[in-house]
């Protein structure tokens, strides 16, 4: 049983992501192996906010030089663009306090 600091790796900030917080939207990196419903409770027992849909993608690594050899690739991961409830009070980790 994954706990849900396990489920939730990061806050992922960009320029996008920023942009989407005005539409009450947040982006985290996430487990790979995490599904929607898992990402939603761990979501609402870490920051105590009420999650109205969660959209996840999947990343393939991208290919990587090492030196003089050409074989390497970056990690896959998986990012979730968390919607929160009408009313539900912002997520303080991105509001810079």
């Amino acid at each position: 049983m994954r706990g849900p600091r396990d489920v939730i790796i990061r806050p992922l900030v960009s320029e996008k992501s920023t942009a989407l917080m005005e539409q009450n939207k947040y982006v985290f990196v996430v487990a790979r192996e995490a599904n929607k419903i898992e990402i939603k409770h761990a979501l609402e027992e870490i920051f105590d906010v009420k999650v109205a849909a969660v959209n996840t993608a999947n990343f393939k690594g991208k290919k990587k030089r090492l030196g003089r050899y050409p074989a390497g690739y970056q990690s896959r991961w998986k990012k979730a663009v968390v919607t929160l409830a009408e009313g539900s009070k912002p997520i303080e980790i991105f509001e810079g306090r």
